[in-house]
């Protein structure tokens, strides 16, 4: 399925994606966004039914808050948006896949994505500077 925005064939199209997902007992996926031209592993997030179809209805990339127990749409605060390119998911139908077009750092705190942490020459280190202040992304 690939796209530029909003995916599929309308209601019929969601309905069919959404019978196929397997949410687990809170109603949730685990969803890997990744930039779709550099294969980028950008974030990881949770999806419930109303995101998937927000989602593939708009082509704009949103997840479930578990914090803020809300649908939220990636970039709605911040304007640092992801555009939806392709929807996959996994051989168990357990995990999802975005391929996305990002717009601006992922991360809250600032930088390009999320996994900036890493363990290099047996110490944890960080591996990517901050891009943007988180203070000028947020009001």
């Amino acid at each position: 399925m690939k796209t530029t925005g909003a995916i599929g064939d309308g209601a019929a199209c969601v309905a069919q994606v959404l019978r196929s997902i397997t949410f687990n007992n809170d109603g949730l996926i685990p969803t890997i966004a990744q930039q779709f031209d550099t294969g980028e592993v950008l974030m990881m997030a949770w999806m419930n039914r109303d995101a998937v179809k927000e989602t593939l209805k708009t082509g704009r990339v949103c997840y479930w808050s578990r914090s803020r127990a809300r649908l939220w749409c990636k970039g709605e605060s911040s304007g640092q948006i992801q555009t939806l390119k392709d929807f996959r998911w996994d051989c168990d139908a357990d995990t999802g896949l975005l391929q996305v077009d990002q717009a601006g750092v992922t991360c809250h705190t600032g930088r390009r994505n999320c996994f900036f942490n890493a363990v290099r020459n047996g110490e944890p280190t960080i591996i990517s500077e901050v891009e943007i202040d988180p203070s000028e992304l947020y009001d």
